[in-house]
């Protein structure tokens, strides 16, 4: 590779780290061609683009744009999963913990999530959240069940304000009879 493309190649790089508050840094090491197509493919719907580094480009790149916790996790054959701003990080750590047992070779090293720095485990952990629609839904549910419940507490008096004047009225029709 010529000077002039490493440099075209770690200012690129630099850029996507800077703009970049989510990622993920991986070791495909044993992956093949088809598995990484279709990662691709997967981790593409998710709003992620996973690209192959190679580390000395991608430490310099990485020194560059001040990501310099990113330094430990590029040691090995790397591969790292830049999030849009529009993706879903939950989706991202599915699909990711979902190849690595499925193939058994690809890990999860680290990254960052929302500009601060994760672990491999608590990326597992992410793995383990209900997808973003769902968690929407249960936010949904539990905004609209406080109303449905104070709507529930006035009425209960209510309720039982005609409950009490029923049986009176039937108290009083037994005694006439």
């Amino acid at each position: 590779m010529l000077k002039t493309d490493k440099e075209r190649v770690i200012a690129e790089l630099a850029a996507r780290l800077k703009e970049t508050e989510t990622l993920v840094v991986t070791d495909y090491r044993g992956l093949t061609v088809s598995d990484l197509a279709e990662l691709r493919a997967k981790l593409r719907q998710h709003g992620a683009r996973f690209s192959i580094v190679k580390n000395t480009l991608a430490k310099r790149a990485a020194e560059e744009a001040g990501a310099s916790n990113l330094l430990v996790y590029l040691e090995g054959p790397t591969a790292i999963a830049f999030l849009e701003s529009d993706g879903d990080p939950v989706g991202v750590a599915k699909v990711l913990g979902d190849t690595a047992k499925a193939t058994k070779v690809l890990s999860i090293r680290g990254g960052v999530l929302q500009g601060a720095e994760i672990r491999a485990e608590q990326f597992a952990e992410l793995a383990k959240l209900p997808p973003a629609d769902v968690l929407r839904a249960q936010l949904v549910g539990a905004i609209s069940a406080a109303p449905t419940a104070i709507v529930g507490l006035f009425a209960a008096p209510l309720r039982d304000l005609v409950g009490v004047l029923d049986a009176r009225v039937k108290q009083l029709e037994s005694e006439d009879q």
